[in-house]
């Protein structure tokens, strides 16, 4: 799966973020291929660590990745909410998210979803949040 090129240097490759989730407790990862019937259109990988001293990491979308051809089509949406519905199933009632500062970065979509910047910065990306909401 491809990323559009203006994009590299955004976020990992796919194969990278499923290695790196194999590398943690199941309980903390949460990896999901998002198809579209045969076609792999994205993978989103969310983190749960509600032990961690560091609040982020309590409920994180970590990575996102929507196929080049695929973008704008509802993909992404579509898989930020079901992280955020396992979120609020987990328990958690927030949503955290980073990104780095790029002309082709995610930062516009992730606002359009109502992630909110918090000021601070994180792994020097922007931290950024979203409320959730039961029903």
């Amino acid at each position: 799966m491809q990323i559009r090129p203006e994009q590299k240097g955004t976020v990992a490759p796919v194969a990278w973020s499923l290695a790196q989730a194999y590398v943690f407790p199941a309980e903390k990862v949460w990896p999901r291929l998002i198809y579209d019937g045969d076609q792999l259109v994205g993978f989103i990988m969310g983190g749960f660590d509600p032990g961690s001293d560091v609040q982020a990491w309590h409920s994180f979308l970590w990575r996102l990745s929507v196929a080049a051809g695929q973008q704008g089509k509802g993909y992404g949406r579509f898989a930020v909410d079901a992280l955020g519905e396992e979120a609020l199933r987990r328990g958690h009632r927030r949503l955290m998210t980073s990104w780095k500062q790029h002309p082709h970065g995610p930062e516009n979509f992730y606002l359009r979803l109502g992630f909110r910047p918090t000021g601070e910065m994180f792994h020097g990306e922007v931290l950024a949040e979203r409320a959730l909401s039961v029903g």
